[in-house]
C-alpha cells in the first residue's frame, strides 16, 4: 500500500485489544488518512480512512 519509497507505517495497537482476544486492531496516521489492520494479519488487507470517516468510524469501533 505505500510506495518504495515511503517508511512504513507506526502502527500502534488499539487500547481495546488485548493479547488474548480475537479483536486486536491497531491503527497508523498516515498523510490524510488513518490505517486500520488486524494486528493478528499484518500483511493482510489495510483499511484508509480520510479524517471525516475516521471521525465517523470511531463512535461506532469504540461502542459509544
Amino acid at each position: 500500500m505505500t510506495p518504495e519509497n515511503t517508511p512504513e507505517p507506526v502502527w500502534i495497537k488499539s487500547s481495546y485489544s488485548t493479547d488474548e482476544g480475537p479483536d486486536c486492531v491497531e491503527v497508523a496516521a498516515i498523510p490524510d488518512h488513518i490505517l486500520v489492520r488486524d494486528s493478528k494479519n499484518p500483511t493482510g488487507p489495510r483499511l484508509a480512512l480520510g479524517p471525516a470517516a475516521w471521525r465517523g468510524f470511531l463512535p461506532y469501533a469504540s461502542g459509544h
